[in-house]
Order: structure tokens, then sequence, then C-alpha cells
């Protein structure tokens, strides 16, 4: 993106990007797994897992109970969503500010899409993206995601700017051409693992991002 290439759109992940959610996926998938597998999971093995939907992550964590956890993992997450009731504090102005601006907004998450349905709903988020690409239980589909939405929205990598806080995502957008903000704002978030991919853009606060983003749209 150079100095007057201004940004039209931009795609949002949201685990740790919009929200604080990674916590509430980690106890979903305990106590909807943690029966059926008649054991206790660490935190560990679950997030090792993580790349493909949760329905992904629940066929490699029991293979032989795929429709029965993923039936109790929603149960659960929505039941949960209490603990992580609302998305970052500044995220609605964040959209507001881009929306009013023209900005079209997309999101491409590697949750599933009820999960990131029920997530939109709690937070009061749904109507503010154009296009929504969720993940796939065959693994991680973030570059076809970003791809798609790219392609559906009619803007060029250029012009559009990803925001994610994963390692993984900075990967996926090198390897797509696609400028990307880290968001490194999360509890979970790794800024010194971001910081080593050299992400184009890298910010620690959600008021930081929508300072900067004003003077690029």
């Amino acid at each position: 993106m150079t100095s007057t290439q201004k940004i039209k759109a931009v795609i949002f992940d949201l685990d740790g990007t919009i929200a604080d959610t990674l916590p509430l996926c980690i106890a979903a998938f305990k106590q909807s797994v943690e029966p059926l597998l008649g054991k206790s999971i660490s935190e560990e093995e679950i997030i090792a897992t993580f790349g493909p939907s949760e329905e992904g992550t629940i066929r490699k964590l029991i293979p032989g109970h795929e429709d029965a956890g993923v039936t109790a993992y929603l149960k659960y997450y929505e039941a949960l969503h209490h603990t992580c009731p609302a998305a970052f504090a500044g995220v609605r102005e964040l959209l507001d500010l881009l929306k009013n601006k023209g900005v079209l907004l997309a999101m491409v998450t590697g949750k599933g899409k009820h999960s990131t349905r029920i997530s939109l709903k709690q937070f009061g988020l749904e109507s503010y993206f154009e296009t929504l690409e969720t993940g796939s239980p065959e693994g991680p589909n973030k570059v076809n995601g970003i791809r798609t939405v790219l392609e559906k929205l009619g803007t060029s990598k250029a012009e559009s700017l990803y925001v994610g806080d994963a390692p993984s995502d900075v990967k996926y957008c090198k390897e797509i051409g696609v400028p990307i903000a880290a968001a490194a704002w999360a509890s979970t978030a790794d800024e010194s693992e971001l910081k080593k991919l050299e992400p184009e853009y890298l910010f620690t606060s959600i008021a930081d991002f929508s300072n900067w983003i004003k003077d690029q749209i």
C-alpha cells in the first residue's frame, strides 16, 4: 500500500480480533469433548488441533463422536457466551467509522458458520459485514476465504487490509499479497511472535489502530 493508496476494504478475523473469544472456545471444547472422550483434555491439546473449524477440531479429538461433539459444542458455546458478552471496547466505534467512510467490511474467520453467527448476534455486529467466509472442517481455509472476499467485494489486494491476531494470519496474507494489520490487543495475542513474521502493520490497541486507519481511508 503506497502513501497515496487509500484502503477501500477491511477484512476482519473474529477470535482475538473482534473479541476475546478464545477462552470461551476452550471452555466449550472441554465441556463438549471430555464426556465423550471419557477423560479430561488440556488447553494445549485443544489448541494443537486448531486450523480447521471447530467441526474439524472435534473430528480430531473424538473421531467416533463428531456429530454428538459438534452439537454439544454449539450448545455450550452459546450457553457460555455470557463469559464473553461483548466485543472489545472500541470495536463498534471502529466499524462505524469505517462504514460511515464508505469502506467495505468483510469477515474471514477460521470458525464454523454456526459459532460465528452466534458470536456476531451476541455482539450485535451482524449487520456490519458485507460478506462472511467461515472455516472448513478439512483444514485451514483463510487463503481461499480472503480471495473469495476480494472477488465478491471487487477490490484489489493493494487497496484491501486484513486484520487478524494469529501468526498464521500473517503467513496467509503474505502468501496472497494482502497487507495485514496484526492485532496484538487480545490477552491471547503473542506480540513477539507476530513481530518476527514482519507484518506490514502491528497494533497493540484498538485505539491506536483506529487513529491510524483514519488517515488511510
